[in-house]
């Protein structure tokens, strides 16, 4: 699994993608970022419940429901706006 960090996440984090391979037991949106905060204190900073962020699997939205399997790309970010 790809996990691409973009934004202020980039620099919070240290990188901008770090290839994984989660636990059996993470299958969604929700359980990645839960297991995501716990690999270190700058991810926990980084991706922690009060964070707003946007996450994309194989470049289309994802709720914290949606499914996610080992060959995903996932694309986290800080929601964007534009004028």
């Amino acid at each position: 699994m790809t996990i691409l960090y973009f934004a202020r996440l980039r620099e919070e984090i240290g990188t901008s993608e770090e290839k994984l391979d989660p636990p059996a037991g993470v299958k969604t949106v929700a359980d990645l970022m839960k297991w995501l905060r716990g690999r270190s204190e700058d991810h926990a900073h980084a991706l922690g419940p009060g964070a707003l962020l946007k996450v994309a699997v194989n470049q289309t939205y994802a709720e914290p429901g949606t499914p996610i399997s080992a060959g995903d790309e996932i694309a986290i970010f800080p929601p964007v706006t534009g004028g």
